[in-house]
């Protein structure tokens, strides 16, 4: 790591549920750890997101979300982020724009602790990503990216639809490829890094080397038998 650097690295982590976040970040840190390196994580909706508690209880009272986690063979039926009911994205606009705000203050934070890299696990774009791409939509979501701070590296972990499914059964197909739809124009827009589908050490590779090349983290090894092609935004 850059002795001339003066605070933490800040790397984010977005993409659909079942695109292997969870266990990307939980390998990143590992390995940062393993090379001497301090690492602090934030959660999103834990540290970020406003009223988390009330729109939890909302979608599983009024939308009646089971909120339940999926795994293979053990299929949720969640209704929140896939119900885009026009008074529920107004809802979530607004909301959204609060989350931001609270991200300021997040990130504020972030880089006056103690630490050498500081893990988001989901950021800004995952709320984004839930609305669906029009001219107004890009315009509302130029607005919240103004007011939330771009992480050093905003990692977004691109995945098939179906694959992702097959992961985390919790939503209908038809809504994780407008997912994913939205997940690709928001790295366009905001200039995120996304990394295509891969295996887990092809994806781990590109995420390494990123660090390497962007941060001056050239202590972390990569897997030269597991090379994916980088995809730039």
């Amino acid at each position: 790591m850059s002795q001339d650097r003066l605070g933490p690295i800040l790397v984010s982590f977005s993409g659909m549920d079942g695109s292997g976040k969870s266990t990307q970040i939980e390998n990143l840190c590992a390995r940062l750890i393993s090379a001497g390196l301090t690492v602090s994580r934030v959660t999103f909706w834990d540290d970020v997101v406003g009223l988390s508690k009330w729109r939890a209880g909302f979608s599983h009272k009024f939308l009646k979300s089971t909120g339940e986690i999926g795994e293979p063979g053990k299929p949720a039926r969640r209704n929140d982020k896939n119900n885009r009911a026009w008074y529920l994205l107004l809802a979530r606009s607004a909301l959204y724009v609060l989350d931001a705000w609270n991200l300021r203050a997040a990130v504020f934070k972030a880089r006056r602790r103690n630490a050498s890299v500081v893990v988001f696990d989901r950021y800004i774009y995952d709320q984004l990503a839930t609305l669906p791409i029009n001219s107004v939509t890009k315009s509302y979501a130029r607005l919240a990216l103004h007011i939330a701070p771009k992480p050093d590296i905003a990692f977004v972990l691109d995945a098939e639809p179906e694959a992702a499914r097959e992961r985390k059964p919790e939503y209908p197909i038809d809504f994780l490829h407008k997912y994913r739809a939205s997940y690709l124009a928001l790295s366009k827009l905001a200039g995120l890094r996304l990394v295509p589908p891969g295996s887990l050490e092809q994806v781990q590779n590109v995420i390494t080397q990123e660090l390497n090349q962007r941060c001056g983290l050239d202590s972390l090894p990569r897997n030269s038998a597991a090379e994916l092609p980088a995809v730039s935004t």
